[in-house]
């Protein structure tokens, strides 16, 4: 079974953003169940040297909508935005899903084969769409989900594994 571009982007993604809306919002009824502010969340980070919840959930966005935007346009830097707080983040994850949603099959995999550069300033990386998605923007989208997922286990979020997989693409009979 040949396994197509969208199906390693988009139902990747979509799969995965299925699980961080489910624990944003576990994240939300904690912090209203315990009367924490959710702006102490937005800024809470693993480490000192890491960036704060916030920029993981925007990276979130920007590696799975934002990268396709990216590779049909050519180039893809990294994400900035305002200091959004807590439902701002999660309107930003909804639209990314809302987004994704629209598009179709057909539409994604006609980007395979396209060059994508990453850029950072004057720092450029050349891809290919599927060099791109598996080897740059999925990596980073993992990544910055996980890490948001760990920050509310971090502020004790009652939160398991299925919390984070989303649903999966189970075989149906």
């Amino acid at each position: 079974m040949a396994v197509s571009l969208y199906d390693l982007s988009v139902a990747s993604y979509l799969q995965t953003l299925g699980g961080v809306v489910g624990f944003m919002d576990k994240g939300l009824a904690h912090c209203t169940e315990k009367g924490i502010d959710p702006g102490d969340i937005v800024e809470t980070r693993l480490h000192p040297d890491m960036l704060p919840f916030r920029f993981q959930i925007m990276s979130v966005a920007h590696h799975s909508l934002g990268a396709i935007e990216g590779v049909k346009k050519g180039v893809f830097s990294p994400p900035t935005g305002p200091d959004y707080d807590y439902k701002g983040l999660q309107k930003l994850v909804a639209d990314a899903r809302e987004g994704l949603q629209k598009l179709t099959p057909a539409e994604v995999n006609a980007l395979e084969g396209r060059d994508v550069t990453f850029q950072l300033k004057d720092f450029k990386v050349p891809f290919t769409a599927e060099g791109f998605v598996l080897s740059f923007s999925l990596p980073n989208f993992y990544f910055h989900a996980a890490t948001a997922y760990d920050i509310l286990r971090m502020k004790g979020v009652k939160l398991g594994k299925r919390d984070y997989m989303g649903q999966m693409r189970m075989k149906t009979t």
